[in-house]
């Protein structure tokens, strides 16, 4: 089956280096590009895409503003966003993860992890780059400007074995590894990840971690 992937970046040079990039994949095909946040929107309704590589800093509207419409239009429900950005410099990707974006990638990831991120992505099995995530979100929540944060209690509608994968999950841990550690089957640890967001209301894991930093459930400097 092949992955209808749409290219979001004002920049012709970067776009048609990630088309390249994408098309040299058997089970890939880009299916549009946009140079701006607005024509991302559009061409995410009209080119039917699986996937969006989304660049923040675009005209008219930027990449999180695309990135919420995207993801709040319910007709848009199967499509995911990937941030492609510098996220050492980015303070935004949090908000893009709120916004419903399903990870980010840095912009220097070599040919081949770009491709596996997209894959991932679309697969929905695992959260990209867990590390960088988990350190953004961090250095997010002490900027003294994290933005408004849920109460812990939304998270008593999860089971205790829930609130346990939850915090694997925000540590960065695959279904196998949480499977491994718990002694389930990876099947079985996707199920309950699967529950979880159900019952949270959220698209993938990327919105989980969020919530289990911003609820305190995992906190800055966690291990395992």
């Amino acid at each position: 089956m092949t992955t209808r992937v749409l290219i979001a970046d004002d920049q012709a040079l970067i776009r048609a280096g990630l088309r390249g990039i994408v098309e040299s994949a058997p089970d890939l095909e880009v299916v549009g590009e946009a140079a701006t946040g607005r024509e991302a929107v559009t061409l995410a309704r009209t080119a039917r895409a699986d996937i969006v590589l989304m660049d923040i800093r675009m005209p008219e509207i930027d990449g999180l503003q695309a990135t919420q419409q995207i993801t709040a239009d319910e007709n848009l429900a199967g499509v995911r966003v990937l941030i492609l950005t510098t996220f050492e410099l980015d303070e935004y990707v949090l908000r893009a993860l709120r916004a419903g974006a399903s990870g980010f990638l840095g912009k220097g990831a070599t040919p081949t992890e770009l491709i596996d991120a997209i894959r991932t992505v679309v697969d929905g099995d695992a959260l990209l780059s867990p590390k960088a995530t988990q350190a953004l979100i961090a250095r997010f929540l002490a900027s003294g400007d994290p933005g408004p944060l849920p109460d812990a209690s939304v998270l008593d509608i999860l089971t205790d074995r829930e609130r346990e994968i939850l915090a694997l999950v925000a540590l960065g841990l695959s279904n196998n590894d949480i499977g491994a550690r718990l002694y389930l089957s990876p099947s079985t640890a996707k199920t309950h990840v699967n529950r979880a967001m159900t019952k949270l209301g959220v698209r993938d894991r990327a919105q989980l971690v969020v919530i289990a930093y911003q609820t305190g459930l995992v906190r800055p400097g966690d291990t395992l």
